[in-house]
């Protein structure tokens, strides 16, 4: 028994050895690239970095900086507005569109890719068109003024007070017909048991979904969160497109202020303060729903 218990251990520390051996240079990559950049980040925020990265340790002097910076304080507060504003509208929008294309509606396919086609295009030409459409000389305001409502004004482009709004437009539009296409795919795999036994017990449609489908479909909510958390902690391009952070710094974002900081300002020590600001975020909201989700499943 003890000779088969010790011949068993090294079959399977060989089993799919040619898989973990092709495996070896994905995990150095990430143990290495990704994690040790990480450390090297959080390690030089701690610094007087300029232009190139010395270990000049001046404790919490850059973070102090960082929170003293109107700039900063600024771009978190459109971030909260982007982020908060677009989880709600975006997953409520491609809901209500997955459930009409759930009807088995004419041309579901044609409409699908016309609700798909703006995620197929960079934030960059996103950007520029929504630049253009919301211009006060050619968009949307010269059009309807053309029309006969001669006081009619939408700039928010052009409004310190409302600008992130106007981004916020077009990330909507570039994004939501993602959030409808992975909806969608949740809903096409509902048990037709379910729709015909609610048809039959009379449960209207919308408690339908709100009482049984949605909560079916938490693992594909809960993986459409995490792609758009994702998307909103790096936005940059969109804005840079849009309004390059203006008017004055009112459409400012951390990852905008991340990079000017890097490469324009020529201040590591600023930038590097500033991005890890924005991986402790991401941990506060990640690390707590890992643990519930993962964590919870253990314990069962």
């Amino acid at each position: 028994m003890k000779g088969q218990v010790h011949t068993g251990r090294p079959s399977k520390l060989l089993r799919n050895l040619s898989s973990k051996i092709a495996s070896i240079p994905m995990v150095l990559t990430a143990v290495v690239i990704f994690l040790g950049g990480t450390v090297w980040t959080v390690v030089y925020s701690f610094t007087n970095s300029k232009l190139l990265p010395r270990a000049n340790f001046v404790g919490l002097d850059q973070y102090e900086r960082l929170w003293d910076a109107p700039r900063w304080i600024m771009s978190i507060q459109n971030l909260a507005i982007y982020g908060v504003l677009t989880l709600i509208f975006s997953l409520v929008m491609g809901f209500l569109l997955a459930a009409l294309m759930d009807q088995k509606i004419r041309f579901e396919n044609t409409f699908r890719t016309i609700f798909l086609y703006p995620f197929a295009l960079s934030f960059i030409v996103t950007g520029l068109v929504w630049q253009w459409i919301l211009n006060p000389e050619f968009g949307v305001q010269s059009v309807v003024r053309s029309l006969g409502w001669e006081t009619f004004a939408f700039d928010p482009l052009y409004n310190s007070d409302i600008v992130i709004y106007g981004v916020l437009i077009a990330g909507l539009w570039q994004g939501t017909g993602l959030v409808m296409c992975l909806l969608l795919a949740g809903l096409r795999g509902i048990d037709e048991d379910i729709w015909k036994a609610s048809r039959v017990d009379g449960i209207p449609m919308w408690k339908t979904y709100l009482f049984i489908i949605i909560p079916m479909m938490r693992p594909v909510f809960i993986t459409t969160l995490v792609i758009i958390a994702s998307g909103i902690v790096k936005v940059y391009d969109l804005v840079v497109a849009q309004t390059s952070g203006g008017p004055g710094i009112s459409s400012e974002v951390p990852a905008k202020y991340v990079y000017d900081y890097m490469f324009q300002a020529q201040n590591l020590g600023q930038g590097f303060a500033a991005s890890t600001m924005m991986l402790v975020t991401v941990a506060i909201i990640i690390v707590p729903w890992a643990y519930l989700e993962f964590g919870g499943r253990k314990r069962v």
